[in-house]
């Protein structure tokens, strides 16, 4: 069997840790709380390479594409990502970013000539169907969750680039993964480019860039968990199975991670999700199924 699966537990990590990003968000606002998780995951994944040597099998080549992957996928791809959360909503949102697995599909087919089967192509084709499903019709439509704010056109557009530079953040990493990188420097390469582009919006003043309240103990302490979830444990395990696995299936596997917020949505709010959620996450299973017995 091949290592797409681990694409799997990158997307529940992903699940977990955007449950712990509510409240430091909400305390510190978007960008605060975007830039203090990078400089924790920044020292984490530092602190690792540094012990493994896992810095040396990073050429000054790969280094740089590593952070070209970054500036990309994580700095512009999470800010357009966030200023579409904040027009539109989360549930509308995650709808638009979800595309990200059809991008890099046919970027994995035009840049590295990546075939699959017909059992691969039907897998994966309903995962997507079922992500897609599962958060259009979660059903959470309140005015907490749905709201609309500015140009409709601009809130897709900015959806549809935060897929993309994911997709293209993960496009550029592949060749970097597949000689033999340590997904670990990998990662701290990645965040330390994107935590400096933070940064460089602070010391320049930027407005949207300044906390909403000032940070303490009990959120950086959140933020941390958060970190070590999502970037250390999630994006690392990530780029292991990109290294060893189909750009297109890893994508894919990966962007099942609305659909895995279910549940764990279900076991803390105790409120059930709706019919078209299910429907979604039976093709997701289905799906992933196929995938992994091909």
């Amino acid at each position: 069997m091949s290592l797409e699966w681990l694409a799997l537990v990158s997307a529940f990590l992903w699940a977990c840790a955007s449950l712990l990003s509510v409240i430091p968000a909400r305390h510190l606002g978007t960008f605060a709380f975007s830039r203090w998780r990078m400089a924790c995951v920044s020292l984490m994944l530092g602190a690792m390479s540094l012990v493994s040597g896992g810095f040396y099998t990073l050429s000054l080549t790969q280094m740089g594409m590593m952070a070209v992957s970054g500036l990309i996928g994580i700095f512009i791809g999470d800010t357009c990502l966030y200023a579409c959360m904040n027009r539109i909503g989360p549930r509308r949102a995650s709808l638009l970013f979800a595309t990200h697995a059809a991008f890099s599909a046919l970027f994995g087919i035009w840049l590295f000539q990546e075939r699959l089967s017909l059992q691969g192509w039907t897998g994966a084709a309903l995962v997507f169907a079922g992500v897609l499903v599962a958060v259009a019709f979660s059903g959470a439509k309140t005015q907490k969750l749905e709201y609309t704010h500015g140009a409709l056109w601009l809130s897709l557009s900015l959806g549809l680039m935060a897929a993309l530079c994911q997709s293209l953040g993960t496009i550029i990493a592949k060749p970097v993964m597949v000689a033999g990188a340590d997904p670990i420097a990998a990662s701290c390469v990645r965040m330390l480019v994107a935590f400096a582009a933070h940064g460089g919006l602070r010391l320049a003043q930027v407005p949207f860039s300044k906390p909403t309240s000032p940070i303490n103990l009990r959120v950086l302490g959140i933020i941390a968990l958060n970190g070590l979830l999502a970037m250390v444990m999630g994006m690392t395990i990530f780029l292991f199975a990109l290294r060893h696995g189909n750009v297109t299936l890893v994508a894919i596997m990966s962007s099942t991670s609305p659909v895995m917020l279910l549940p764990i949505l279900w076991i803390f709010t105790r409120q059930r999700p709706g019919a078209g959620s299910w429907l979604g996450a039976i093709l997701v299973v289905f799906g992933t199924a196929l995938v992994l017995a091909r």
